[in-house]
């Protein structure tokens, strides 16, 4: 006999946090000297959180030394946290609640399969940290 599950990603199908890396990633750019736009953060999708910043370095001809790149690997992240830390169960994304109580109701098995190291404070924020976290980084 087999099992069914669910193994549910977070970004894009569960809450959409892209906005929030875009606004942390753009803010950066300012601090550094230069406009960084939508269309340029196209090339970050499904790209590391350090290749986004050599990226975005090059985007802005910006030059680093291996301290000022450390640093501003955390700050991008503190202030993609500071967005995190507002987020409310509005976040989720359409029918998602649905799709989950349906799950429940059956009591099938699911989870979540994420990369994001800030999944489980997301789901928290959110009211869905019934979703355990199975895979991270």
């Amino acid at each position: 006999m087999t099992k069914t599950g669910f193994i549910f990603d977070l970004d894009g199908v569960i809450v959409d946090t892209a906005k929030y890396h875009y606004l942390a990633w753009k803010n950066l750019a300012i601090e550094l000297g230069f406009e960084f736009t939508q269309e340029q953060n196209e090339l970050f999708k499904g790209v590391s959180r350090k290749r986004c910043l050599e990226i975005l370095l090059d985007i802005g001809k910006v030059e680093a030394t291996q301290d000022q790149f450390d640093r501003w690997m955390v700050e991008k992240n503190e202030d993609y946290l500071k967005y995190i830390e507002k987020m409310d169960a509005s976040e989720i994304l359409p029918d998602v609640p649905k799709v989950l109580d349906f799950l429940k109701k059956r009591k099938i098995p699911l989870a979540l399969g994420s990369a994001s190291k800030n999944a489980e404070p997301i789901l928290e924020k959110v009211g869905l940290l019934l979703l355990r976290v199975l895979l991270k980084n």
